[in-house]
């Protein structure tokens, strides 16, 4: 014998926008329906009394499942791989701006790395021209320097090619470093440990590079260094 529910509680969905996002249930990116409703008491099924707003919630196309404004927090992984990509190329125009320019062997490495990361087209005239145009750019930014880096970039890494690189650097890698595992920033740091490698020991210039990515990355100072000394350490 089926027992009917005399009261309970219905919520009335209504869809304000749409969009795509990564859905955390599916593991994959999905289209999502912004939904906002009205909660109602029931009794014998027929709506009765508010009982107030509910929502907003993002309800995913695929599984339907009901989440969070915030789950839009979490970049679809389009949006990831070119966040990666961008950090990746923009690293590696710090490292050669303090200093791997003269190197036949930074520079090869440096185009290596951003082909790998995604941008297959890159050439080196590429990479120079846009450190030319950052070096014509010096002191843009001047007085917001310490502001952004949070005072620990030194001038003698950076600030040569101007203060607009040393805060590309903390746009790219500090929306990023969240959604990485420990494993993928160590991974980043070692990519650009590498360019830095590739013609000698590390100048102080590019050390300090290294050190704001570290930090930019939220590895401890501890954490940084260890990476960097491995680096050195043929495997």
């Amino acid at each position: 014998m089926h027992k009917m529910c005399v009261m309970g509680v219905r919520t009335s969905w209504r869809t304000v926008a749409d969009g795509e996002f990564f859905c955390p249930d599916c593991g994959g990116d999905r289209n999502y329906l912004r939904r906002t409703g009205r909660r109602r008491l029931t009794l014998l099924g027929l709506p009765l009394l508010s009982r107030g707003a509910a929502g907003p919630v993002l309800e995913c196309s695929a599984c339907h499942g009901h989440f969070g404004p915030d789950a839009l927090d979490h970049p679809t992984t389009l949006r990831f791989s070119a966040m990666l990509r961008d950090a990746v190329h923009t690293v590696t125009l710090a490292l050669l701006a303090a200093g791997g320019t003269s190197s036949r062997a930074a520079r090869d490495t440096a185009v290596d790395t951003v082909r790998a990361a995604g941008f297959a087209d890159c050439s080196e005239d590429e990479l120079l021209t846009l450190l030319a145009a950052l070096a014509a750019d010096t002191g843009r930014l001047t007085g917001t320097y310490d502001a952004v880096t949070g005072g620990h970039c030194g001038h003698q890494g950076l600030d040569p090619c101007g203060t607009a690189l040393a805060i590309e650097l903390h746009e790219a890698l500090e929306p990023l470093a969240p959604h990485l595992a420990p494993a993928g920033r160590e991974s980043l740091l070692l990519q650009a440990a590498r360019i830095a490698l590739a013609d000698g020991s590390y100048t102080p210039a590019e050390r300090e590079v290294l050190s704001t990515v570290g930090s930019a990355l939220m590895l401890r100072p501890a954490e940084t260094n260890r990476l960097l000394a491995a680096a050195r350490t043929p495997s």
